[in-house]
This record gives structure tokens, C-alpha cells and sequence, in this order.
């Protein structure tokens, strides 16, 4: 009992851990990941002035519709040099009401009065060496003309904006080499006066996505591919669900061990109960009776350190959610404590996995008990 109480308060707590890991991942990417985005099926640019697309931005369902260009580019601060991302965004990014939590340093500034700032990711800011409180020097975005020939001078082969950084964010790395910069600069940049690489759609209400997505889709061109959150990031959501499936099948395995020494004790204990059998049998039980016996007493002892085992980690899942009892150190900037969140569907699969082992145990160790029934009838 005790065996089976451990494993399944370890995977309880195991699993409201990684649950608390994958939403503080998901959370770290939801703040630049929109609900919906557009992208060309082809190429890296699309033309957004369809009919419907124009008509789409005034849906009562939208809450943000921005517009993206982006590309890589050569930056450079001082005397540094790094090839980064600029995203290129309109105002209506500016309604992410998330952008504060991933803020560093400075403020998520992109225009104010008649002026205009970058936004630059961490690992941008660290191999740059920037200083968003340095308005001396500004952070220059090269990029390349189209359609330029070569030239002496290599300045005449790139387009190039300054502009004073205001803010760094930190989001992951798929997102720190990135520098946000107004629509209307990056347009400059790459020379593009009507093309998106992107258009990105937040909706008021979440969970209306899947039938949005689908309006979408009937009316956009084949040339433009609609994602959801999850395909925007498919990678990292298969890495986390098969991380946390690999854990639970290595900690059942573990349980599973726990539960089949179930088989070992009871067989002990039919052969110190061989008298007991053999009355029982002499009184008239047959071999169904006794196999009944010995089989709800294993399923007893499963199921009671079963849901022994729940309860004490559901109790320290919420002890560590509410007081951070275990923590992560103290270099840790993003949490301090390791992060946890439960889930109902978590509790009904360890229960239905240690139900599922134990009836295969207890059925064992039923038939070992009446194997020599016969010969202990005979011999009373």
C-alpha cells in the first residue's frame, strides 16, 4: 500500500509540475503569438488589400488585427555588429495588453510625438551591448536594396533607419533576436509600400477560435495559410507533450513494479492462511469464493493507496502553488518556485492507471490462491 501510495502521489505532483512548465512556456510565447495569423503559402510577402481581408478588420469578434513585415537584417550599435530580426508592426499591436510582462528594461514604445523608437529582444541587447537610457546613440537597421547592383561604396546597396531603443523584452529565444520597429520604417527598410509578411488576429473571445479560423479559411485565397496558436508553435507543443508523456510512462512503470509486489505478498499470505483456506473449503466456499477473497483484498490495498496517494499530492501540488515550498534557486529570473497547475484529467488517468495494473494484479494473485485448493480440501 505504502508502494502505491508513493507512486501515485509522485506522479500527481510530477505531472502538476510539467503542467506548470508547459503554461509558464506557453505564456512566455503567447504574449507575441496571436490567436490566428495569415501567411503566405508561398514566397515571403502577400497583398492584404483583398476585399475581404479589408472588410475583416471591422468584425465586432477582433480585438487586435496588425499587420507584420519582417526580415532579417544587419544591426549595429557603437562599433557592434549582429544579424537579428526587425518586425515591422502597425498600431494595433500596441492593444496586446501582455506587452508589460515581458519587459525588462524601458517601456514597449514604438511612436510618440512624431517620433519613433525600437523595441530590442534580450539576446539582441547582449550582443549589442545597448543602453535603452542612451539617447546619444541609436541602433542602425541595414538591409538590402532590391534590385541594387554591386557599388564601391556599400552603403549605396542597403537601406538604413536609426532609431533609439526604448525597451528590451525577454520571451524565449525564438523571439530575443527580434527588434520591433514601426510599420511605416520597416516598410522603408525593404521596400515595401503594400505587402505583409503576416497579418495578426487576437479575438476577444478565445474560444470562438477554431470556428473563426475555418470562416477564414472559406474566404481566403489558396495562397494564404491560416494557423491557430498550436501550428504557429508546433514544435515546441510536440516537445512538451512528448516530454511529459515520456515522465508519466517512467514513473507508471515505476508504480506498476510497486503494485505487482502485491502478487508476492498476497502468495505469502496464502500460504499462511492454508488452514483458513482449507476450512472455508470444508464449510462449503468454493474455489470462486476464495478467489474473491484474496482478489478484493489486493484491489483494496491499490485503490486505498491510490487515493491516499492523490489526496497527499493534490495537498503538496497546492502548498507548493500557494507558498513555493520547493524553489528553483536564486538565479532564476523568470520563476522562483517551480511552477505548478493541476488538472482533473491528470488525477482520472493515474486512477485509471493504478485501477487498470491492480485488476491485472489482484487477478493473478486470485488464481494463485485457490492453485492448490483441491489438495487442501482432500487433506482436511
Amino acid at each position: 500500500m505504502l508502494g502505491v501510495f508513493v507512486g501515485s502521489a509522485a506522479l500527481i505532483i510530477i505531472l502538476s509540475v510539467f503542467n506548470g512548465f508547459e503554461g509558464l512556456v506557453l505564456n512566455m510565447y503567447s504574449t507575441f503569438t496571436p490567436d490566428i495569423r495569415l501567411e503566405p503559402a508561398t514566397g515571403k510577402t502577400f497583398n492584404p488589400r483583398s476585399h475581404y481581408l479589408q472588410g475583416l478588420k471591422k468584425d465586432a469578434k477582433i480585438q487586435a488585427f496588425t499587420q507584420v513585415l519582417q526580415e532579417k537584417s544587419l544591426l549595429r550599435y557603437d562599433d557592434r555588429q549582429f544579424i537579428g530580426r526587425i518586425k515591422g508592426v502597425d498600431n494595433a499591436f500596441m492593444a496586446n495588453t501582455h506587452l508589460d510582462t515581458v519587459m525588462v528594461q524601458g517601456d514597449f514604445i514604438l511612436s510618440e510625438n512624431n517620433q519613433n523608437y525600437a523595441v530590442v529582444g534580450a539576446n539582441v541587447q547582449y550582443n549589442l551591448g545597448i543602453n535603452v537610457n542612451d539617447r546619444i546613440r541609436g541602433l542602425q537597421i541595414y538591409s538590402p536594396k532590391k534590385g541594387a547592383s554591386a557599388s564601391f561604396a556599400q552603403v549605396d546597396e542597403f537601406n538604413v533607419k536609426s532609431l533609439f531603443p526604448v525597451g528590451v523584452f525577454q520571451s524565449g529565444q525564438d523571439w530575443d533576436d527580434i527588434v520591433f520597429i514601426p510599420m511605416p520604417i520597416a516598410r522603408e527598410l525593404l521596400n515595401e509600400p503594400y505587402n505583409v509578411s503576416a497579418i495578426e488576429i487576437n479575438l476577444k473571445n478565445k474560444d470562438g477560435v477554431d470556428d473563426f479560423i475555418a470562416k477564414i479559411k472559406q474566404n481566403v485565397s489558396k495562397n494564404i495559410v491560416v494557423k491557430n496558436r498550436v501550428q504557429q508553435n508546433a514544435l515546441l507543443y510536440k516537445i512538451l507533450n512528448s516530454e511529459k508523456w515520456a515522465v508519466y510512462f517512467m514513473l507508471t512503470f515505476i508504480l506498476v513494479i510497486a503494485i505487482f509486489n502485491i502478487i508476492g505478498s498476497l502468495t505469502m499470505l496464502v500460504i499462511d492462511k492454508k488452514k483458513d483456506i482449507a476450512i472455508l473449503a470444508g464449510l462449503g466456499a468454493d474455489k470462486s469464493v476464495v478467489a474473491q477473497i484474496f482478489f478484493f483484498e489486493g484491489m483494496m490495498i491499490c485503490i486505498i493507496g491510490c487515493l491516499a496517494g492523490i489526496l497527499a499530492g493534490l495537498s503538496f501540488s497546492l502548498l507548493q502553488q500557494k507558498y513555493g515550498l520547493i524553489t528553483m534557486g536564486e538565479g532564476n529570473l523568470i520563476v522562483s518556485a517551480y511552477p505548478v497547475i493541476l488538472k482533473g484529467k491528470d488525477f482520472f488517468m493515474v486512477f485509471f492507471t493504478v485501477t487498470a495494473v491492480s485488476l491485472i494484479a489482484s487477478g493473478i494473485s486470485a488464481k494463485l490462491s485457490v492453485k492448490h485448493f483441491d489438495d487442501l480440501k482432500s487433506n482436511l
